[in-house]
């Protein structure tokens, strides 16, 4: 794990590269417990767990010390967990966690139909819209480029306009920017980060 000061400088590179209107969510799947405490002393506030368990591991020993999001996939069993830790979730994408959640969320969104990956599928979304949805994520296939993953952040926000939703969760270590460029207000970044 960098220093405070370099994860600092860093935090404050990709905020500048995309902008004050999109929040950056610091994904801490690889991140352990002790070392949250680095994040903190270096300005991360807004952190994106991926686990159940380590949500609830890491808001045990620091709380308050961040605003805490679900960026994984999320089991109906475990949403008990996320309504009572985080604000916001990036990756609802069943009918069943969707009854039991009490908190916003963004339907994620598998564009490309991609087997390994969780997600809706476009045409599913209109379900969804009865619940407290704020949004769509997405999380496009592996791509050499970053300009390769531009077209599926660009049909996300095409399809975020379609069904009046404003929040869009795209963008991750490798493809930030041009989320950003195309109406990311969430991006989530780790190893451009944490990575020594």
């Amino acid at each position: 794990m960098p220093s405070p000061e370099l994860i600092r400088e860093r935090l404050a590179r990709v905020q500048e590269q995309v902008g004050p209107n999109v929040t950056v969510v610091a994904a801490t799947k690889y991140v352990t417990l002790s070392e949250m405490a680095a994040l903190h002393e270096a300005g991360v506030r807004v952190v994106g767990e991926n686990r159940a368990q380590d949500l609830e591991a890491k808001h045990a020993e620091y709380g308050d010390a961040f605003r805490w999001h679900f960026i994984g996939h999320l089991q109906s069993n475990k949403v008990k967990t996320v309504n009572r830790i985080c604000e916001l979730v990036h990756s609802l994408d069943s009918d069943s966690a969707a009854r039991r959640l009490e908190v916003p969320a963004l339907v994620q969104v598998n564009l490309a139909g991609e087997a390994s990956k969780s997600g809706v599928e476009p045409d599913e979304i209109p379900a969804y819209l009865g619940y407290e949805v704020r949004g769509l994520s997405t999380m496009p296939p592996a791509t050499a480029t970053p300009e390769e993953s531009r077209a599926w952040f660009v049909r996300l926000r095409g399809l975020a306009a379609q069904h009046g939703l404003r929040e869009l969760s795209m963008g991750t270590t490798q493809d930030y920017t041009v989320a950003a460029e195309e109406g990311a207000t969430y991006v989530r970044v780790g190893s451009i980060l944490f990575r020594d």
